[in-house]
């Protein structure tokens, strides 16, 4: 088993939900987050004062799938979370030793 976390531009959300359900990835979590990296934020102006926007709204997802789904989700969300432009996000993947479903007691494949 292994978890995909993806760090994406939340109007690239929908896109990426959808190209991950026709391919039958149907289960993930989803939390709206901020941070940075190359962009470093950026500067606004407010009420004729400039500052600066440290954090970006991002959205996270989060999927737990079988290995062989691994590069099928990757290619699935690159393809459409994609715009060119920095701040398109990151993509990690990591080993999940052990997934239960806590109503059924199924364990790894049998629980995502």
């Amino acid at each position: 088993m292994k978890k995909i976390e993806a760090i994406i531009k939340p109007f690239k959300m929908d896109d990426v939900r959808e190209a991950l359900a026709d391919i039958d990835i149907t289960g993930m979590t989803v939390s709206e987050v901020k941070g940075f990296g190359r962009q470093k934020g950026h500067t606004e102006l407010y009420r004729g004062a400039e500052y600066m926007v440290d954090f970006l709204p991002k959205v996270k997802i989060e999927l737990v799938v079988k290995k062989e789904y691994v590069d099928r989700c990757i290619e699935a969300i690159m393809k459409t979370a994609q715009t060119g432009k920095i701040g398109d996000g990151k993509i990690f993947v990591t080993s999940v030793e052990r997934v239960i479903r806590i109503r059924t007691g199924e364990e790894d494949g049998e629980a995502v």
